[in-house]
């Protein structure tokens, strides 16, 4: 049984990882129990008794991606010290994430915003929790690096946070749909440029 057990968790790992592939390339929207089943080689009812309708499959998607994303970008940052030594550790990663090859320099955040930016229901609100969650960390940071003195004690924290996410935006466009080589570099260069001006003036 337990050896059963098993294997059934590492086809519902593999069903997970396919779709998050898919979704990575082809859009939340492109995924199907059919297509799942087929790339793995599996019956439909296969997969539909590990992972349920097309909809728990979205939802265990971005829930992965959104593990993955953590793991990726936040876990090794929250080992710098508090303040701009961790946000800036939280940029590198975040504009080197975009940067790597296939779908794993794909980020659902950004391009599920697209995706579902004109339409209404449960997959576009775990999108958008996802990315206002994302957003509160990077508040966060900021915050404490405001605490910390290596930032403007007035600064606008909202404004940062958005401007931190126009220049991954950017670097998402150039990096995926221009293919330009040096778009990780040119959005650090930005990241560096925006957070000298908002650094306290010297006593």
């Amino acid at each position: 049984m337990e050896a059963k057990t098993e294997r059934s968790e590492l086809t519902q790992t593999a069903i997970v990882d396919m779709a998050l592939e898919m979704a990575a390339l082809e859009g939340l929207e492109s995924l199907s129990i059919g297509e799942i089943a087929k790339r793995l080689n599996l019956s439909k009812s296969g997969v539909f008794s590990r992972i349920g309708s097309r909809e728990t499959l979205q939802k265990a998607v971005l829930d992965e991606f959104d593990r993955r994303f953590q793991q990726d970008i936040l876990v090794p940052a929250l080992r710098e010290p508090r303040g701009l030594p961790r946000l800036d550790a939280i940029m590198r990663a975040w504009l080197a994430r975009a940067c790597q090859a296939g779908h794993r320099g794909s980020c659902l955040y950004a391009a599920g915003a697209f995706e579902f930016d004109d339409r209404e229901g449960p997959l576009r609100d775990m999108l958008l929790s996802g990315v206002k969650r994302w957003r509160q960390v990077l508040r966060r940071s900021v915050l404490q690096a405001v605490e910390c003195g290596h930032l403007q004690a007035d600064l606008d924290p909202d404004q940062l946070v958005f401007d931190l996410d126009a220049v991954f935006t950017a670097v998402v466009r150039e990096t995926r749909f221009l293919r330009d080589p040096l778009a990780a570099e040119r959005g650090w260069t930005s990241y560096q440029r925006l957070m000298q001006g908002l650094r306290p003036s010297p006593p």
